[in-house]
């Protein structure tokens, strides 16, 4: 799997596949706050952190991470690729390149709480609402380091 940089031209395919990842993932949020976070995403997120993506045989991106002073800020993966490794290797490569040491999940995504805990983070923290204080708890992760 080749992990590529992102560029501004990358960002309308980025947001289609957190689109498609929230939606096969995130069965919480509602169609209205798709829709708020959607341009937020777009101004505010990408550009603010450093992305990095994973491109299929067809040159189009199947997942990708955003990770801005060491805490992973989004990890995102195609529904028809999950399973397959995009998101393991997205998170080896930002370990071994960005000193990557937090990430916060949604408490409401059993699934991506334990692929975090399978890779050696631990809950140090919950808080009842997102960044953006909606009512989506937010587990504030840590990866584990060997004494």
């Amino acid at each position: 799997m080749m992990i590529s940089p992102v560029t501004p031209s990358d960002h309308q395919e980025l947001l289609a596949v957190w689109e498609d990842s929230v939606r096969a993932t995130h069965d919480f949020i509602t169609e209205a706050d798709i829709a708020y976070f959607k341009p937020i995403i777009i101004e505010q997120a990408f550009p603010n952190v450093t992305l990095h993506c994973v491109k299929n045989s067809d040159s189009n991106i199947v997942g990708f991470i955003g990770v801005h002073d060491r805490k992973i800020e989004m990890l995102f993966v195609l529904d028809k690729s999950r399973g397959q490794g995009v998101g393991t290797e997205l998170l080896r490569f930002a370990l071994e390149t960005q000193n990557v040491q937090f990430v916060d999940v949604n408490e409401q995504n059993p699934e991506a709480v334990g692929f975090y805990e399978a890779k050696g983070f631990e809950v140090y923290e919950r808080s009842p609402t997102d960044d953006m204080g909606k009512p989506y708890p937010i587990l504030r992760m840590r990866l584990l380091t060997s004494a």
